[in-house]
């Protein structure tokens, strides 16, 4: 076999697929950092069961880390390039998301009898009970052989040896896409550094796997993946929408000339976001682990109160757990910011999938009239972006602010360039003024009814607040008829006030299109996708995504209102379509809407929305 010829690409898919004790969401977020740091644009989605350790063999223990990498890249694919199945449950869950002319890889060592059993095989050859297309590459490697081999003079145990597979696979697939082998040691070493055996064992095997690949040319070919024309020059690297949201906070607050603290409690898929700040002691981030959802938030309330950038967040339990106290938050007219990692519901519903189902509950989940901002991020990177915006509206219009983003884009990673502080907005918080120590504690700026905040330790503003509702003027507490009324239509005013300082919606694809695509938070990518689709079909379509939920963007209504054909696009079953029924009035807003705990395919999108072309 001769040496392998390297073949250009625009973009590929790669899908590691195992036991959720393979490890790989450790090795498909490897792959995805070292195309990063080499100028690759990623998207990635992981898809893992809810189990701590779920079924090993089995069908529902199946964990898979897909990573799309490339020159212009906008969602995580539709089918890969490349399948990695550690075992033949991976093979069997995964098999339909292989492309046609792609490749499987697979460890021929465990489909045997009995692990063919364990994945609910009724004969011997799953190839050709999955009938796979004879144009799909199988590639059968001994891996866990190989593995052993690698380390038999290491000293450890079966068991342990058996744990970095997963290394030799990513050494493999880092020779077949061009991956330097000196980044993928970097990040072994940034991550096991406290570790250093566990370090040695995994450089190791990875190594292996590369020359593995590189000795016997396992491939007639090998790719290079283009990388983006379009980035700009700068700091970048892979970033996961929990941890871009935890330095969204603290950026934030660095801004913003205040301390920082979260109140929290652990919850699927948001925890990340504690972690990241528990670790960040060093830039003075405060965390507590309170010992439930609603102390969580209430520890946030107090040190808003008492003068620092507060946050709590959660999923969409925790968002209903937290709603009283949401409540206090919007009557004592404090700054805090709640971000929603929203997943599959009711109830426990699918911790670790995701879906867009929380909105109607931020927008309206509570008690009497509680308008609060909502916002919604839409990739993994720009949750720092959409996270820094809502701590600055917080800040300077005594609002509290909700973050959605949900697991997609919070556990997903995409390419995020680092940005540096002086460059972000300005955030000057609602501040009393020493000149207005003659001002009752209760004054509000007049042009955007926000309530100036005053903490402890404020010379002349010393005050109680809480969730009775307070006189207009006085700030005690008041149960006169007109006065409520006036409070609740400031406290709305207020909210709705934010729009003058949002930018409007913009328009992708054909604008001058009878057909509008309507989509909000982590739908971008694949409705980007679509109307990029349908144009080049010479189906004229437009899109407006939006990321301001509440208030809307005040270009909102024109802009919809221009268009002949609406429909909303989204992972429920049409609560963004509900909400802009009541916002913008005169337009049928037709739907289309997916609910399975899974993001959107472009391929279904275009073939459901061409119908209305």
């Amino acid at each position: 076999m001769g040496k392998p010829q390297d073949i250009e690409l625009e973009q590929a898919v790669v899908r590691f697929s195992g036991d959720s004790g393979d490890g790989m969401q450790l090795t498909g977020s490897l792959f995805s950092n070292i195309s990063a740091v080499l100028g690759n644009e990623i998207s990635t989605y992981p898809d893992f069961p809810s189990e701590i350790r779920a079924p090993q063999g089995e069908l529902g223990g199946v964990s898979s880390f897909q990573v799309h990498v490339g020159g212009k890249i906008h969602t995580p694919g539709d089918q890969a390039d490349i399948l990695v199945a550690m075992n033949p449950a991976a093979l069997k869950i995964n098999v339909n998301a292989v492309k046609k002319h792609g490749a499987i890889i697979y460890d021929v060592d465990l489909f045997e009898k009995k692990d063919l059993e364990k994945a609910a095989f009724s004969t011997d050859n799953p190839f050709s009970e999955l009938n796979i297309s004879d144009t799909i590459q199988l590639i059968p490697l001994q891996l866990t052989t190989l593995t052993k081999e690698s380390l038999k003079d290491s000293g450890l145990d079966n068991k342990t040896i058996l744990r970095s597979k997963n290394m030799f696979a990513l050494g493999l697939v880092c020779w077949l896409f061009n991956r330097p082998m000196e980044q993928a040691i970097h990040f072994l070493e940034t991550k096991f550094k406290k570790k250093q055996s566990a370090l040695a064992i995994n450089i190791k095997v990875l190594t292996d796997g590369y020359n593995y690949g590189n000795n016997l040319h396992l491939t007639l070919s090998r790719f290079i993946i283009e990388k983006s024309h379009d980035v700009q020059k700068g700091r970048y690297t892979s970033i996961s929408g929990n941890t871009a949201a935890a330095y969204g906070l603290i950026a934030a607050a660095e801004k913003a000339g205040l301390p920082l603290f979260l109140g929290s409690y652990p919850i699927t898929p948001a925890t990340d976001i504690m972690q990241e700040l528990a670790a960040r002691k060093d830039v003075g981030a405060k965390v507590v682990q309170a010992e439930d959802e609603i102390a969580g938030i209430t520890t946030a309330i107090g040190a808003a109160f008492a003068g620092s950038l507060a946050a709590t967040n959660t999923s969409g339990p925790g968002l209903a757990l937290k709603s009283e106290a949401i409540g206090l938050a919007v009557m004592a007219e404090l700054p805090l910011v709640i971000i929603d990692v929203q997943r599959s519901g009711p109830s426990t519903g699918m911790p670790t999938k995701t879906e867009q189902t929380d909105l109607l509950q931020a927008l309206y989940g509570r008690n009497g009239e509680s308008p609060v901002v909502v916002i919604a991020a839409s990739t993994p990177a720009n949750c720092f972006h959409y996270v820094y915006m809502a701590s600055k509206i917080a800040l300077e219009h005594s609002t509290p602010v909700i973050v959605l983003t949900d697991a997609f884009i919070g556990n997903g990673n995409s390419l995020w360039k680092l940005p540096k502080l002086a460059e972000l907005p300005e955030i000057q918080p609602n501040f009393v003024k020493p000149e207005m120590q003659a001002c009752k504690v209760t004054a509000r700026n007049e042009v955007t009814k926000a309530r100036y905040w005053s903490f402890p330790g404020m010379e002349g503003f010393v005050h109680r607040n809480g969730g009775l509702e307070k006189d207009y003027d006085k700030g005690a507490i008041s149960t006169e008829a007109r006065n409520h009324e006036k409070m609740v239509k400031v406290r709305a005013e207020k909210v709705q006030y934010v729009s003058n300082s949002i930018p409007d919606v913009n328009i992708v694809g054909d604008k001058n299109a009878d057909l509008l695509v309507i989509g909000w938070g982590s739908t971008e990518g694949h409705l980007t996708s679509a109307v990029e689709e349908l144009n080049k079909q010479g189906k004229k379509t437009a899109l407006a995504q939006f990321t301001y939920i509440s208030p809307l963007p005040k270009n909102a209504a024109e802009l919809i209102r221009s268009y002949k054909k609406v429909v909303v696009c989204e992972l429920n079953t049409g609560q963004f379509a509900t909400y802009l029924r009541s916002q913008v009035q005169g337009v049928e807003f037709l739907q289309y809407n997916k609910i399975q705990g899974q993001p959107f395919t472009v391929a279904e999108l275009v073939e459901n929305v061409s119908t209305l072309c």
